[in-house]
Formats: C-alpha cells, structure tokens, sequence
C-alpha cells in the first residue's frame, strides 16, 4: 500500500518475481478497462512477468465498491499461489482483512428521493436530515456520503452507523502482512508531476479524447480518475494544456497527501504485521537483493 506514485507496482512485480507471486489489483480506478495510461495500470510487458488479477475488468458504466471488490478479491485469493495485493484504495485492504458490515441495498425510491433532495437543498441541508451518529461521521460537504446514507436511512429505518456497527466477517485462512510506502512530500511531488508528464507522451489525452466520445454520465467513477476533469476541460477549450497539466499534477498531490493521512490513521493490520519503507521506488531495477529477499522473508514469515 501506500499514495500515488510512491513505486508500489515495482515493489509488487519485483516480490512477485522472488515469490512466484500473484499481483491482486487493489486500485479502485486500476479495476476499469479504460484509461490504462492516465490510471496507471501495468503495462503489457510488466503483466507478462507475473499473473495480474483485477486489473482493468469492469466497463465504464459499471460501478465499483468495497463489497465489490472484496468478494472479487477473495475469488483471487482462493486460486492465487502467492497473493500480493497492491494499491493504494486503502479502504478496499482495510475491507478485504476487517470485513464489511452488511448493509441492506436502498430501495430505488429511497435512491430517487436521496438525489431529488441533494439537487433540490444541497449537501449540507441533508446532512442536517441524517441520524445524529450518522451525520457526526461525515463532513456536511461530502454530498457522495451524504446522499448514500440517507438512501440508508429511508430504506431501512436505521442510520448508516448502525449497520457499520454490526459484526463483520474477517479474513481467515491467511496472514496479512503490509508493506506500506511512506515517501518524503517532495520525492512524491515530483514523481507525480513526472509520471504525469510520462503519461501525456504516452497518449493520455488521447485517452481521455476517446473517452468523452462515448459520451459517458459525468457521475460515472472513471470521470473523477486523476487528470480526467483537468484534460477533459482542455479539450473543451476552458483550460490550455499547461494550466491543465499544473492542476491535475496538484489535485494528485493533495490527493496523495489524504491517501497518506488515511493510511497512518487506518491500518488494517497491527504493526508488527507492517513494515514501511520511507523512500520512493521508482522501478523494479532500482531496488537491491537485499532489500527484496528482506520483504520476502517478512512477507513469508508464518511464526
């Protein structure tokens, strides 16, 4: 684990490499079939190296989750000769070895009026709607949230926080161990305004090009994907393409920067299951023999 651009695909293919591994996509953007450049999936020649799982099965339209992507996951689990899940959606990890409370679906009515009421007052006017111990839990801003919970809400006469305060069922059958990539802020800032630069070589415009030529519904997740609203806004005449570049390289770092807080406050394991690496990996090459056959032998350990 650990936030954009901090080298954790390289860690993966190298470990995977030693072990005789299966890299299992933990990525909620890297789970969709388009966008490979701009999302940063492995490339044809980095796949040939090691089985990868999850990596770029669902369509455009179709929608991701935890629940999702656990249950995913676990099928991977059962056939893979050596997981390593890699990404940085630190919720999907957190989910996969803690569990997910199970929450009834909302109804469609509930649905209608959830996206009814936030059109019609706004997010925090709803948060204000919200069961109390619900609505201590969100930002009254984050409308996404917001609107979820009160589908809840209506649908079940319960408050969001009352499901996820329910039993869950943990990973069993195996031992987690993380390896988490904590970077210093300005290695990783420029690694993101490089990779991003890499990515406008490769193709990414056109990418996102043939992406609006389908049209898609702006709510979709893919659309909110790190450089999607900035190139997007380019190619419709509102932004050149340096002002788009400087602004999707800083949403990736503020973004970044939230992916680091979640991970030192959330760790889905305790910490003599984790070890964290402190520097940048910026390829596979770069990393010594001694510091794979460390991670492996940590990755390995059974006592």
């Amino acid at each position: 684990m650990g936030p954009t651009a901090s080298g954790k695909s390289a860690l993966a293919l190298a470990l995977a490499a030693r072990l005789g591994g299966t890299i299992i996509n933990a990525d909620a953007m890297q789970c969709y079939a388009a966008l490979r450049i701009l999302t940063a999936r492995p490339s044809v020649a980095d796949e040939s190296q090691a089985p990868h799982r999850l990596y770029g099965v669902r369509a455009l339209s179709q929608s991701t989750s935890a629940a999702w992507w656990r249950e995913a996951a676990l099928a991977e689990l059962a056939t893979a000769t050596f997981p390593i899940l890699c990404g940085g959606t630190g919720l999907y990890i957190s989910a996969l070895i803690n569990g997910l409370a199970t929450i009834p679906p909302p109804t469609e009515a509930a649905r209608h009026e959830a996206r009814a009421l936030l059109a019609q007052l706004g997010p925090e006017a709803l948060h204000k709607r919200l069961d109390p111990e619900t609505a201590a839990k969100l930002k009254p801003q984050d409308s996404q949230r917001i609107a979820r919970a009160y589908e809840v809400l209506r649908s079940t006469g319960q408050g969001l926080a009352h499901w996820q305060s329910q039993p869950t069922q943990r990973l069993t059958g195996f031992t987690p161990r993380l390896i988490l990539l904590d970077p210093p802020r300005d290695a990783l800032k420029a690694a993101i305004a490089h990779r991003f630069d890499t990515m406008l070589d490769m193709g990414a415009l056109d990418e996102v090009r043939a992406l609006l030529a389908q049209t898609p519904d702006p709510s979709l997740p893919l659309m909110r994907a790190h450089g999607v609203p900035e190139l997007a806004a380019h190619l419709r005449g509102e932004l050149s393409l340096p002002e788009a570049r400087a602004r999707a390289i800083a949403a990736t770092a503020r973004y970044t920067k939230r992916q680091a807080t979640w991970f030192r406050h959330q760790k889905p394991v305790s910490s003599t299951d984790m070890q964290i690496i402190h520097s940048r990996i910026t390829s596979a090459t770069q990393l010594s023999e001694s510091m794979i056959a460390d991670l492996a032998n940590f990755l390995n350990h059974t006592g």
